[in-house]
């Protein structure tokens, strides 16, 4: 079984990524919205799953949404809550998102700045307050995001290629 060996890594897994989580380049954060920016670590298009960063500079609610799977977050810096629960999630805090929960994501007046790493698969699906659906993220419209900021910022469209697997 190991015989068949790339290095360390059998011949057909996927390459490691190893990157600095919080990039010095600028252009790496993807914007998203009004104060709130992405930046892509890993984007698995075979398990419809993403691993970013999400920095936002900017108090008040990001959006109402929920997803059909499970989300895990850890948060770097900052804090924030949902309007749902009655726990806010500070700098150290893990949070696990069951599957099919709706949540408001909102960051408090005096945070001038979160930035949490969410892992997600399957999709976000925005609601607005009578939940009725008003978009969706998924992988595939991550990376169409990426590509199209990359390739405006001067990284080129190919820059998030090694994000992907």
């Amino acid at each position: 079984m190991y015989r068949n060996m790339n290095g360390s890594t059998h011949v057909l897994a996927a390459a490691e990524i190893a990157v600095p989580a919080i990039p010095e380049d600028e252009r790496v954060w993807v914007p998203q919205a009004e104060g709130v920016w992405f930046r892509p670590l890993m984007l698995n298009t075979l398990a419809g799953q993403w691993c970013n960063l999400l920095r936002v500079r900017r108090s008040g609610v990001l959006s109402r949404h929920l997803h059909p799977n499970p989300v895990h977050g850890y948060v770097i810096k900052g804090r924030w809550h949902y309007l749902e629960h009655d726990w806010v999630a500070e700098t150290g805090s893990y949070v696990f998102e069951p599957p099919g929960e709706i949540h408001t994501l909102v960051v408090p007046e005096d945070c001038p700045e979160m930035i949490t790493f969410f892992n997600i698969t399957g999709s976000m699906i925005y609601l607005d307050s009578d939940d009725r659906h008003t978009g969706y993220e998924d992988v595939f419209s991550k990376i169409d995001m990426c590509r199209e900021h990359y390739e405006s910022v001067g990284l080129g469209a190919d820059y998030l290629d090694r994000f992907i697997r």
